[in-house]
Parts: C-alpha cells; structure tokens; sequence
C-alpha cells in the first residue's frame, strides 16, 4: 500500500468540500480535540434533543485525513440515539486500527472504509480517530453533567 492509498477520491472529496463545518450555540456536548504527533486540532458541537444526536458540525484545521474523517463522522452520526453514536465509535476505532475489518456490502460503513488505508500507517490512525476520540470525550462529559443534574435534583 502507497501514500496515495490514504487519499482516496471519497476522502480528497470531503477535505475540499466538508460537510457540517461550523458551530452550534449552546451545544449539549462541545469537545476539543488536538494530534500532537501532527498538529490536526478539532472542536466537535452538538445538540441533543430526546437522547438523540440532533444536529452536529466541526470546526478544525489539519491534515485531509483528520478533516475528512471528522466529515464523514458527522454525516453518519446525526440523528443517532448517544448510545447508537457509542457504539459506532467504539467500532469505528476497532476498525480503524485494524482490530475488525470495515464491513464490504455495508451503505453505512461504504465512505468510512475509505480510510482503511491509514491502518498502513499507525501515525495516520490517530488522524483518522482524532474526531471520534474528541466525540467520544464530549458525550463522557454530557452524561456526567446529566448525572451531576440528576443527583442535585434528588
């Protein structure tokens, strides 16, 4: 496998054009991202209505790896359940790492697969994961602030 593995079509097209750029006001879950190794950084925003993802946008600066993925996440993730969303990152990284193959005849896995190259490419990994990791962080705090809530009002 070759550099140019890691760029395919799909992942050049959603760094050129990225869908779900911006912010949200008064997000639910709001997390910061940053890769040391290379400098990517992300800012993750998203609101929650009914325990379910109902809109999500991302503001960050790097890598085609990292911008497209944190792209992808968000096309994919929004109006999920947070415990659908968990589950999905979990497999995400599972599968980024190389632990579990990308599914071949999944709609839903079909633009992720696309960055299976990085596998190739341990330092790439967390360019790829650097969204997911940001996401996973942020709905750990919303649902500690949801707890934290909840216990005052008992």
């Amino acid at each position: 496998m070759s550099i140019e593995d890691l760029y395919s079509e799909i992942v050049l097209e959603h760094y050129k054009e990225p869908h779900n750029v911006g912010e949200i006001q008064s997000p639910e879950i709001f997390a910061k991202g940053f890769n040391e190794s290379c400098g990517d950084d992300i800012k993750i925003f998203a609101r929650v209505k009914d325990n379910k993802i109902e809109d999500i946008k991302f503001l960050g600066k790097g890598c085609a790896i990292s911008q497209s993925s944190a792209s992808m996440m968000t096309d994919l993730l929004k109006g999920k359940s947070i415990n659908e969303v968990k589950e999905f990152i979990k497999a995400f990284n599972k599968k980024i790492t190389g632990e579990e193959n990308f599914p071949e005849d999944s709609d839903e896995w079909f633009e992720l697969s696309a960055l299976k190259g990085v596998i190739k490419f341990p330092i790439r990994v967390k360019c790829a994961s650097l969204a997911w990791h940001t996401l996973a962080q942020g709905i750990r705090d919303y649902e500690n602030k949801l707890i934290r809530r909840n216990n005052e009002q008992l």
